[in-house]
């Protein structure tokens, strides 16, 4: 009986283990299914993700992409390399493009074919272009892209942190254009490009400034001929100054936003590559945002005279290039700034103060951004570039200066275009005497007077005062009787009656 006792008790231990392990199977699958953060994993054809090159070009893989709800996509797609000095092969963590056969949405970024997989490999915070394209999409420039910090797998080797995105690129949930025809004006996207020289990219200057056409693609000498007689056409229209006939032909607003961002960050490529306009239904628009990894202080001051003014957070610098040298030089695109950079200053301020967006960055990806650089081997100290400032020894000194600097260049712009300032006071015209501002002067403007001064009748926003000041001093029962003085018709010797134009805060 004991011996039985001791088997139904080894029984009963064993269903009890096995129990706890398939609870523990089914809740370590669970897990696995919602990840912390979305999971990227790529697998090529020949197993030669870890080790491709830009050279090598697209070749054939599969993806899975996990979200954080538990959701899945599996495809077939076409993987290889991005960039241009991101994709030297000095470079380890490489960036890159897949591209599916049809559109897929993918993390609840809308339907694309394409897709970028940032690597954010000089930049040692990893959060530069994070930030820039939140503040981006706050400050409403149109088609900036989706983004999502991920953890990426290469052929099953872990590669850390990577920030999947909308590449800048025509498309309904893209750069919502129409390259083809639009009412009679074809739209079209550039990009500033300096001097690099792609074969299947075309180019065309104006006004001695280098784009390349990024919309269409492959544009014929039509469509090339269109872009570029509209382009000089702007650029005319830009230089003249005229500011109703500048604003018929690009979209103020988005020149005004870009520009902010631009000069906040100080991108060092900012008139090289990477600087995109739009033309979309006979209008030139400024933007999307893109490549800010070689910004907000990221740069190296001795690489060269550009890099120097880039690294530093005083002075202007994208006020000084390509477009924006003619428009920042009038003084009413400079009120534009004023009053556009006065309305968002508390986001700017939110980017680095504490409780704001880098703050929340790294208490929600922290974690990601410990394993880029302990998983995945990754240094936060990896000098990457010439032109790429040296890293800190350490990802929080990077984090510390990004902070410092972005917060110290604020407060230059801020003291620079003076937005705390009051704003100027306009001028007002009014008519001398006519205290109760009913137009004219009668014998009631004289009686209104009378009335505020024996405080039987109140004056707080001053406009009686003013009006009413007939003498030229402080309002007393003396301007009244030179009122009556004026009504019969004697000589005064004030211009009662007379429109009077002059700056007052007392009324508008």
């Amino acid at each position: 009986m004991i011996e039985l006792k001791r088997i139904l008790s080894l029984l009963l231990a064993a269903v009890l283990i096995l129990s706890a392990f398939t609870v523990f199977s089914v809740a370590a699958s669970a897990e696995a299914a919602t990840p912390a953060y979305p999971q990227v994993r790529i697998t090529t054809e020949n197993g030669n993700g870890a080790t491709l090159q830009k050279a090598d070009g697209a070749v054939n893989a599969s993806i899975t992409i996990t979200g954080t709800d538990g959701s899945v996509l599996s495809d077939s797609v076409s993987f290889k390399v991005r960039g241009n000095s991101t994709a030297f092969p000095s470079v380890a963590k490489k960036a890159y493009n897949f591209k599916f056969e049809k559109k897929k949405d993918v993390l609840g970024m809308g339907k694309g074919k394409k897709w970028v997989l940032l690597a954010n490999a000089f930049d040692p915070t990893l959060m530069r272009n994070y930030l820039a394209f939140d503040l981006a999409r706050t400050m409403g420039l149109a088609y900036t892209s989706e983004q999502r910090y991920v953890e990426l797998w290469v052929d099953g080797s872990y590669r850390g942190c990577y920030v999947l995105m909308e590449p800048v690129q025509q498309g309904k949930d893209r750069v919502d254009i129409d390259v083809e025809s639009n009412n009679g004006m074809k739209d079209f996207m550039i990009e500033r490009e300096h001097s690099r020289t792609e074969d299947d990219v075309t180019y065309f200057k104006t006004d001695g400034v280098r784009f390349a056409v990024s919309e269409p693609e492959a544009p014929d000498a039509e469509q090339l001929a269109y872009i570029r007689s509209t382009m000089d056409d702007i650029m005319a229209t830009i230089k003249s100054g005229d500011r109703d006939a500048i604003s018929a032909k690009i979209d103020v607003p988005s020149f005004v936003r870009y520009y902010l961002l631009n000069e906040l960050y100080k991108t060092v490529d900012f008139d090289f590559s990477s600087v995109f306009f739009y033309y979309k239904d006979g209008v030139l628009y400024a933007g999307p945002a893109w490549d800010y990894d070689l910004a907000a202080g990221n740069v190296n001051s001795s690489y060269s005279a550009v890099a120097k003014a880039s690294s530093v957070t005083d002075g202007l610098f994208a006020a000084e290039r390509h477009l924006y040298r003619y428009l920042c030089s009038y003084d009413w695109f400079t009120e534009e700034i004023r009053t556009t950079y006065r309305g968002y200053y508390d986001e700017f301020e939110a980017l680095y103060a504490e409780g704001g967006l880098m703050d929340g960055l790294l208490a929600a990806y922290g974690e990601l951004f410990d394993r880029n650089f302990t998983d995945a081997g990754w240094r936060p100290s990896k000098w990457g570039l010439n032109v790429q400032m040296r890293p800190l020894a350490t990802f929080d000194a990077n984090v510390d200066y990004l902070r410092g600097w972005l917060k110290d260049r604020n407060e230059w712009l801020a003291d620079y275009y003076r937005i705390f300032e009051e704003p100027p006071v306009e001028p007002v015209a009014y008519l001398l005497g006519d205290a109760d501002g009913d137009g004219g002067v009668t014998i009631l403007d004289a009686t209104k007077i009378q009335r505020v001064l024996a405080d039987l009748d109140t004056d707080d926003d001053g406009s009686i005062a003013l009006r009413g000041n007939v003498s030229g001093a402080e309002l007393d029962i003396l301007d009244a009787t030179l009122i009556q003085r004026y009504l019969a018709g004697l000589e005064i010797g004030a211009p009662v009656g007379e429109t009077i134009t002059g700056r007052s805060e007392a009324f508008s």
